[in-house]
């Protein structure tokens, strides 16, 4: 049996390693990355920026387990938790969440230095600066005219955790407080993302269980790439087709929900030229979500298999990586980490997962345990 604390240590973890496994080749198509890397199974792997020499020109760093926002907005989350000791809505968003990435400095390891976490955010994520801060909006309506995109989705994990073995609650609850910074299926990718952690969480959960409270929470777009890329996968599974012809039939599957294929560059000379790109619609969905499921389907459920199938698929590699991270982690917990990457990201990202992972893990339980009481006290008024 493994015990919830580890779990929590899993989800948190993987979070990292998804993160700085894809971070060195984001942006890459898969192409590109094969071209350039061959196929990336290292957290060593050197930023292809830094081999092009604009490092310096950045002011950042990545390779060598440097983590990205995906883990930095992870943490933030917890700490907003472990400050609230109760279940979030998007006035927490607005509230404290806000205070974690906009005004108090924790290490960026990609600056080698502390920092607001909002100086390290792409635009989607410092709209919740813009929206709450310079706007104060109502807290629901923040994510209204925000670029859609996976932002959310990528540091959602701690609500799944926190309503671990309850994926509609976890849902609900992740729709209503990145609400505050989402839309559409930006916002509902967050949800289901929840759902899936949630999920994972129950004892002997298994990968058809996470697919199918995925498929039944989703709406819309969402929904519909889902299965569209997780029956897929089970098809391809039956045969064990090569990784190109993988890659290739996923991302043929998810163009349908996903307009941008590899043309993720915001360029001058796409300015004012009318697209889909980022833009809400019930019809589409964020690629990522139902990539990091097909990939788990694929391989059943295999730990570092599927992580680096999604990381080395392009794109958006290390938001990918997290998502496939999160759910085994939560089904495993660090079962099948290596110590030593483990090593890697803790010294690197100046992390201590097990205070970390102790920490959160004890309020997620104390939250949890409230959850069940109130529970109990209902079924004995209905019982009397």
């Amino acid at each position: 049996m493994i015990s919830f604390e580890e779990r929590v240590k899993g989800v948190l973890i993987s979070t990292a390693l998804g993160d700085a496994l894809g971070a060195p080749i984001e942006k890459l198509s898969r192409e590109e990355i094969e071209e350039k890397y061959g196929y990336v199974t290292s957290l060593k792997t050197l930023w292809y920026k830094e081999a092009l020499g604009e490092d310096a020109t950045l002011g950042k760093r990545r390779g060598n387990g440097i983590i990205t926002d995906d883990t930095l907005m992870t943490l933030a989350l917890c700490r907003v938790y472990k400050t609230e000791k109760r279940h979030l809505d998007a006035y927490d968003l607005a509230n404290e969440f806000t205070k974690e990435i906009a005004f108090r400095k924790t290490f960026i390891p990609e600056f080698n230095r502390k920092a607001p976490i909002l100086d390290r955010l792409f635009y989607p994520e410092k709209h919740i600066f813009l929206r709450h801060v310079l706007a104060n909006c109502e807290p629901r309506q923040g994510g209204i005219g925000n670029m859609v995109n996976c932002g959310a989705a990528m540091y959602i994990a701690p609500i799944g955790i926190v309503n671990a073995g309850n994926p509609l609650a976890a849902y609900n609850e992740a729709i209503a407080f990145a609400s505050g910074h989402q839309v559409s299926y930006g916002l509902e990718a967050a949800g289901v993302l929840a759902a899936c952690v949630a999920c994972a969480f129950t004892p002997n959960a298994t990968v058809e269980n996470v697919v199918e409270t995925a498929i039944t929470v989703a709406k819309d777009g969402t929904k519909q790439a889902i299965i569209a890329l997780t029956t897929k996968a089970e098809e391809l599974k039956k045969r064990k087709c090569s990784y190109h012809e993988l890659v290739k039939s996923f991302h043929d599957s998810i163009a349908p929900f996903s307009p941008m294929g590899d043309d993720v560059h915001r360029k001058i000379e796409k300015v004012g030229i009318p697209s889909n790109h980022y833009t809400p619609s019930r019809l589409f969905s964020i690629e990522e979500l139902p990539l990091a499921l097909a990939f788990i389907v694929y391989n059943d459920g295999e730990y570092y298999k599927s992580i680096l199938d999604g990381v080395n698929s392009g794109r958006d590699t290390d938001s990918i990586g997290v998502m496939v991270g999160v759910i085994l982690g939560a089904m495993y917990g660090t079962k099948f980490i290596e110590e030593e990457d483990i090593d890697l990201l803790s010294r690197t990202n100046q992390i201590n997962f097990d205070n970390e992972a102790t920490s959160f893990g004890e309020v997620a339980k104390q939250i949890i345990k409230k959850d069940l009481q109130i529970i109990r006290k209902q079924e004995g008024i209905i019982g009397h």
